[in-house]
């Protein structure tokens, strides 16, 4: 089981949209110097809705590569398409992954016994341990937890990324699916009380600019100590809200570029940072104590 705070890695690219390999290992050796528990490649905030299959599999072999053992990488593996989603989760699996993380379906609005059968397929198919991920904020779908409870029963299937903000989902999935199966918040904003309340961690955007912090508070949380935790949580509250000022990775991409970590590359549909918008992020990343 991975704990702690795990970071939601952007894909660093050059202002012409490729991927900034130089930016990518600075980022890796960055998180591993700031002590971060794991990293998810090509997950949402990793663009991966705008790299193709070829891209997406080099990535997850390249994070792997740069990591080298010092670090776990999670590999964002999740597709519309079930049968895309079993080829990237072997990409991962051969690219030797610790985990995949797998988004529902998004777009075409399965229902549960879809959701359920698509996930059991991929549990079935490749050897790999597998988080799933649910964010119906993105995806228009929802899976409910005793989807989740009855997928937890599939050895691959190992815990789930809620990312809905929803509070009371962290008892009902812990009775249903056992102490064993990893919770982890997907929404910073709630993620210190969904720890107090029992979670494993937090995959997080917020973790691209405060890796240390993040940590910090996932350590206190975990370890049950409410008064640090939210001493720290409310240092980083104005990053957690303001980087979601425009569409994730939009803010967050801005706030690496101005620490000099990455360069100033996003693909469309998605655009850089509006001028409007640079205000409110720089003042969060000072309060944190980033600038």
């Amino acid at each position: 089981m991975f704990r702690g705070s795990i970071v939601a890695l952007v894909t660093p690219m050059h202002s012409d949209g490729e991927i900034d390999d130089a930016s990518l290992q600075r980022l890796v050796d960055f998180h591993v110097a700031q002590g971060t528990s794991a990293l998810v490649a090509v997950g949402t905030t990793g663009e991966s809705a705008t790299l193709d299959e070829h891209e997406h599999c080099a990535l997850i072999r390249r994070t792997v590569e740069l990591a080298a053992g010092r670090v776990p990488v999670i590999a964002g593996t999740g597709a519309n398409c079930t049968r895309e989603a079993i080829r990237l989760t072997h990409c991962a699996r051969e690219a030797g992954a610790d985990a995949a993380l797998l988004v529902t379906p998004y777009y075409n609005k399965p229902t549960q016994q879809g959701l359920y059968l698509h996930h059991r397929a991929i549990a079935e198919a490749v050897d790999i341990p597998q988080i799933l991920y649910n964010v119906p904020g993105r995806t228009a779908c929802d899976m409910h937890p005793d989807t989740v409870a009855r997928l937890a029963e599939l050895d691959p299937i190992i815990g789930i990324k809620e990312a809905t903000g929803d509070l009371t989902r962290v008892a009902r999935l812990r009775a249903d699916c056992g102490p064993a199966f990893a919770l982890y918040s997907g929404d910073d904003a709630t993620a210190c009380e969904f720890l107090l309340r029992g979670g494993d961690g937090v995959i997080s955007v917020t973790a691209n600019v405060a890796p240390r912090l993040m940590q910090a508070l996932c350590d206190a949380a975990l370890a049950g100590d409410r008064d640090r935790a939210t001493a720290l949580d409310a240092q980083l509250a104005a990053l957690h809200r303001d980087l979601f000022i425009q569409s994730n990775p939009i803010p967050v991409k801005w706030a690496l570029a101005e620490m000099g970590l990455c360069s100033r590359g996003i693909r469309l549909p998605l655009t850089w940072l509006t001028e409007d918008c640079t205000a409110p992020v720089r003042q969060a990343m000072i309060q944190a104590g980033l600038l």
